[in-house]
């Protein structure tokens, strides 16, 4: 099966306190993206990054080295991460791709296993719009709602206000969406997409709970959920990598 996989980027890196793009920050000794298509690399034949204007340079040069072909698209302000994956859309269009993996340039832990899963479940009978593991989390950031039957219902998020319940169903930063899903049913969520009343961005997630056929698999170890945003969330990264000689 042939995969393209989009990888939102445009992230400054100034929480991180770092003086390069956020993609491009080093965790123990490797560009944060570099974990990333890696990973992708065993099942994805090419890979869109999504980056700022002003990290284009710097990206290229990496891009020149990555582990599998990399092309950039640009996000030029802020406005979320639905903007941001639309970015690829004309990328992602020429493309030869029947799956669309995207993943965020921070799930540095994210393991083959848990995209093995992924790569599994998406080839099952029901062909699934999407595919993407999920994780209980307390307090959790995000909830997906699930009606009678399973299917999700709605998409909570603590940043947007939403009230939040004590423990939650999470997702870890990492989807396969179908080329259909990907280009038809996300283009026509895009087309009347609120702006999140907390953030004032577009959010992806709760597109989630707009395709007919939406599969979950669960993560083989709770901690690949942990994203990279802080200082702190950095070194608690790398000890993870350093205790398990990387993943």
């Amino acid at each position: 099966m042939r995969r393209v996989l989009v990888v939102p980027a445009a992230g400054r890196g100034t929480r991180l306190g770092s003086a390069r793009p956020k993609a491009l920050t080093p965790v123990a000794g490797r560009p944060m993206i570099d974990y990333v298509l890696s990973r992708g690399a065993a099942y994805c034949e090419s890979a869109v990054v999504v980056v700022h204007p002003s990290a284009r340079v710097a990206m290229a040069a990496y891009a020149a080295g990555a582990p599998l072909p990399v092309s950039l698209a640009e996000q030029a302000s802020p406005t979320g991460m639905l903007d941001a994956i639309l970015a690829a859309t004309p990328l992602v269009a020429a493309s030869r791709a029947e799956r669309v993996w995207i993943a965020w340039c921070d799930q540095v832990l994210l393991s083959q296993a848990t995209s093995d899963h992924v790569a599994v479940r998406e080839q099952a009978a029901d062909h699934p719009d999407v595919v993407f593991p999920t994780v209980p989390q307390s307090p959790p950031y995000i909830h997906f709602v699930r009606e009678a039957g399973g299917r999700i219902g709605r998409v909570l998020q603590r940043r947007e206000g939403d009230a939040m319940p004590e423990i939650g169903e999470s997702d870890a930063g990492f989807f396969s969406l179908s080329r259909t899903a990907f280009l038809e049913i996300l283009s026509a969520y895009a087309a009347h997409a609120p702006v999140g009343r907390g953030t004032g961005e577009r959010n992806f997630l709760p597109f989630l709970a707009r395709p007919d056929t939406v599969a979950t698999v669960a993560l083989a170890d709770p901690v690949e959920a942990r994203g990279i945003n802080t200082p702190e969330d950095l070194a608690m990264v790398e000890s993870v990598l350093r205790g398990s000689d990387g993943r």
